[in-house]
């Protein structure tokens, strides 16, 4: 009976991603689904998991190119650059300080900080060769993340639906107010069409800030041989767009494309769930958690004050 553990459990979870590409599946389930199914039956991919996660959350962000058009998606990147800035700058200060009220170890501060201002997981990857960051700050970091990300997938469409929020309001506090990129497209995909697109485009030239946010920590942490990653899929995803724009792509192709994506990234949260754990949320401290979640209620309320009002 032990010999056939692992394949059942390898079958179990290939049924929950074929769930997910079904299209029956939300985004919310497809999380709830991954993280029980680890819990129960442990994670028969473990190796492969994390890798898959980043390829398929880029081929999907690239394929939902093809659903957009170069005038509107530079107007909707210029209407949130303002609050982009304005987040990411005071959001970083904000938890500067804090670390240090918190006593909370600096690169750790710095991490959650990056995190929650920018694009979570991403940013969090980016910044932390930068200032040479142990292994374990990096995981507590990211275990804070995950686990608000995680949050946010049930809290954020309640929110936006008590305050009759538009779907492109929803998709713009989503894009600034959500850590990572996989999360806030699982939110804004349940909302609509237009809360989509504008999450979605807002979110990609929010992660770009990853590059200057990358260099101050070089001069904060006094690194001068840290490596900056560049989110190159970004350009592929513009690309998809100009596609998009200006050639005559049938619409039984784009639409295709588009379905295929937003099925890849509910598959995406599917294993973005299978990777929590009990044990990793016990794991990261009391402190860290306290960190994350008054910067992430910070940035939330001040970016849904400044959309609404």
């Amino acid at each position: 009976m032990k010999a056939h553990g692992p394949i059942i459990t390898k079958v179990i979870f290939a049924t929950g991603i074929l769930l997910c590409m079904s299209g029956w599946i939300s985004s919310p389930l497809a999380l709830i689904l991954g993280f029980v199914s680890t819990l129960f039956l442990g994670q028969p991919f473990e190796r492969f998991i994390h890798g898959g996660i980043q390829y398929l959350l880029k081929i999907s962000v690239v394929g939902l190119g093809f659903g957009m058009f170069l005038i509107e998606t530079l107007k909707t990147g210029r209407e949130g650059l303002n609050l982009t800035i304005l987040t990411i700058a005071s959001t970083l200060i904000l938890g500067w300080f804090l670390a240090k009220f918190l006593k909370i170890e600096k690169h750790l501060g710095h991490l959650i900080s990056s995190g929650t201002s920018i694009c979570g997981g991403s940013a969090i990857a980016a910044v932390s060769p930068v200032i040479h960051a142990k292994p374990k700050t990096i995981s507590v970091s990211l275990g804070v993340v995950f686990l608000l990300n995680s949050l946010a997938l049930f809290i954020f469409p309640a929110i936006g639906h008590y305050f009759h929020m538009t779907q492109h309001q929803f998709g713009m506090w989503a894009a600034v107010a959500i850590h990572d990129t996989s999360s806030v497209v699982g939110t804004a995909v349940d909302y609509g069409e237009e809360a989509l697109r504008v999450a979605t485009t807002v979110k990609l030239a929010r992660t770009l800030w990853i590059i200057p946010v990358s260099v101050l920590s070089m001069f904060l942490f006094k690194s001068k041989d840290g490596k900056i990653k560049i989110p190159w899929f970004i350009l592929f995803f513009i690309g998809a767009i100009l596609l998009n724009s200006y050639l005559p792509l049938p619409d039984t192709l784009t639409r295709g494309i588009t379905d295929l994506s937003k099925r890849l990234l509910i598959v995406t949260l599917f294993l973005v769930g299978s990777t929590l754990s009990i044990k990793d949320i016990k794991q990261t401290g009391f402190k860290p958690f306290v960190l994350g979640v008054s910067l992430w209620v910070f940035i939330s309320v001040a970016s849904l004050m400044f959309i609404l009002y």
